[in-house]
């Protein structure tokens, strides 16, 4: 009977002992994993977060699906607009280099017999243009400004020829009839000038009617 007393504590702390071979046992607690998984939450101070609880109708409903995206166009159909182009892209613009010039790539797509039927072609179209003098304007009869001014030997203000009864005041009376010296100038040499001034133009006898100034044309002729 003293035995038996004596080894029943033995027996109660060996039923507390840990299984031997089982690293994941701790106190306290079914297994090491779920230990370090807690003492990290209780480290952080955060609680695993619940899952999402989706209603049945927004779980069955599907995700919007995105529209396509059209093609770009890179090249120019006839009737399209400028702005159908992708940006940077220039009409009928192409990253090949013409191989014209190389013997090897054309002599592949014809032949040296074809080459001339092209070129006997393009000789028959072919049409010189001789070259001859500007025609007469019909009914144009106004005096040429340019060529008076070149064929003067006298300059603005160089008296030349002889003129009567000066009159200033009819002279810029004269004068104010017409928009710009130019004018002036040509209706002086169809009146008879520069010889005869009948419309007092030309009072000094300069040949310029109205300070008409030959100085640019002979520069030129200079």
């Amino acid at each position: 009977m003293r035995a038996f007393w004596a080894v029943l504590p033995m027996v109660v702390l060996g039923a507390c002992s840990p299984v031997p071979g089982n690293p994941d046992a701790g106190v306290g607690f079914s297994d090491y994993e779920t230990y370090l998984q807690q003492r990290e939450a209780a480290l952080r101070g955060n609680r695993p977060a619940p899952a999402p609880i989706l209603s049945p109708a927004v779980a069955a409903t599907p995700a919007p699906q995105r529209a396509p995206v059209a093609a770009v166009p890179t090249r120019m159909t006839p009737g399209q607009p400028m702005s159908a182009l992708a940006p940077g892209v220039l009409p009928g613009a192409t990253t090949q280099i013409s191989d014209e010039n190389s013997f090897e790539a054309v002599s592949g797509r014809r032949s040296i017999a074809a080459d001339a039927e092209r070129i006997a072609a393009n000789r028959e179209m072919y049409q010189p243009v001789t070259v001859t003098a500007l025609p007469a304007r019909p009914g144009d009869s106004a005096p040429n400004l340019v060529a008076y001014a070149l064929s003067a030997q006298n300059r603005l203000g160089q008296p030349v020829w002889k003129r009567g009864g000066l009159s200033l005041a009819r002279h810029d009376k004269a004068c104010a009839k017409y928009t710009s010296a130019d004018l002036a100038q040509m209706a002086f040499l169809k009146r008879g000038g520069p010889e005869r001034d009948p419309g007092n133009l030309d009072p000094d006898g300069d040949g310029f009617a109205c300070a008409w100034d030959p100085t640019p044309f002979q520069a030129v002729r200079n």
